[in-house]
């Protein structure tokens, strides 16, 4: 038996749990824990607990303590995976085995600036133009020189996960017609800079062109059998196009050799004007891979927990295009 810890995953978790269980050969049982005690999550999990409010250090040595009360072989974080990846010696000399990348390379590519200047370089991969803001004054100044190159601009936090921050700016909206439809991600110019003014200085903001083209998430996993990694277009509803454009593929597989990531890991990439352009790269299992891993009819994330022990998991894919999409199904939680 192979005891697995999810810590504070979000709740699309619940597939990628499903997934991992299905092992030919051992018996996978997972323990699941959230700071919210009724995370739906915890319906696929053996055993299920809360998590405390704490942070830092103190959270590192929660981790610790964890591991050992409850007998961790496997430990698959979402919550402070930089500061995890930092501390893994820790959970190696307890003998855990920890689904997160080396801490340079984590840490690198969580800060979208920092990642950014480590492709520059990289004549294959297309970067979008941007500048990082801290003050009003410089957030004017970086809106106004790409309005004037690119037309449509749009911000989000450097450090920002799931494009929480991201907001496209509308100059000329109209306030009272907002009122009638959902709002999004669309915010003024003058009430960002309004929020933004509210603040001597904030943290590192990234303004650059938006791009208004079809995004693309790729899933993938580095194996002995060789690269998975399968692109899902994301549409405006629940549906996404499982789909192989050789471009994206082949910007994914630089990616994957100048980093040399390890583990599952999503990049994503955006189109303007028919070119795509690299938006980043999560270090994690992504939200919809399970919606990857259906149309490929490849297991990532049972792949991925073998490869930890050492084990390469023989895999096949079905490259054919598919459109998938998902259901919301009622659980009782308690």
């Amino acid at each position: 038996m192979i005891r697995v810890w999810f810590n504070h995953w979000f709740s699309t978790s619940y597939g990628l749990i499903e997934q991992m269980k299905e092992d030919a050969c051992e018996q996978i049982y997972v323990i699941g824990s959230n700071r919210q005690k009724d995370s739906v999550i915890q319906k696929v999990c053996d055993a299920w607990y809360v998590e405390p409010d704490i942070d830092g250090e103190q959270y590192i040595n929660f981790c610790l303590e964890f591991c050992k009360k409850h007998s961790i072989d496997a430990f698959i974080p979402r919550r402070k995976m930089v500061e995890i990846s930092q501390n893994i010696w820790l959970f190696e000399q307890i003998g855990v085995k920890v689904m997160v990348d080396e801490y340079n390379i984590v840490q690198l590519l969580n800060d979208k600036a920092a990642a950014y200047a480590f492709f520059k370089d990289c004549d294959e991969l297309h970067l979008p133009d941007f500048y990082i803001v801290n003050s009003l004054e410089q957030f004017g100044q970086a809106y106004r020189a790409l309005k004037e190159q690119f037309g449509q601009v749009c911000v989000k936090f450097v450090r920002d996960e799931g494009g929480m921050s991201f907001r496209r700016i509308e100059e000329d909206c109209d306030r009272f017609g907002q009122l009638k439809r959902y709002q999004g991600s669309q915010m003024s110019y003058e009430l960002l800079a309004e929020a933004l003014g509210s603040r001597q200085r904030f943290d590192d903001l990234m303004v650059m062109p938006y791009l208004p083209g079809n995004e693309i998430s790729v899933d993938c996993l580095q194996t002995g059998s060789g690269l998975i990694a399968i692109p899902r277009i994301k549409g405006a509803a629940r549906h996404e196009r499982v789909a192989y454009p050789p471009e994206i593929l082949r910007m994914t597989r630089r990616i994957m050799e100048q980093t040399r990531l390890k583990y599952p890991c999503n990049i994503q990439f955006k189109y303007k004007d028919d070119i795509p352009y690299l938006l980043e790269i999560n270090t994690r299992m992504s939200g919809g891979l399970q919606m990857g891993c259906l149309a490929a009819q490849v297991n990532i994330p049972n792949i991925a927990l073998n490869k930890m022990f050492g084990r390469d998991i023989g895999w096949t894919m079905d490259r054919t295009e598919k459109t998938v999409s998902y259901i919301e199904m009622p659980q009782i939680i308690c």
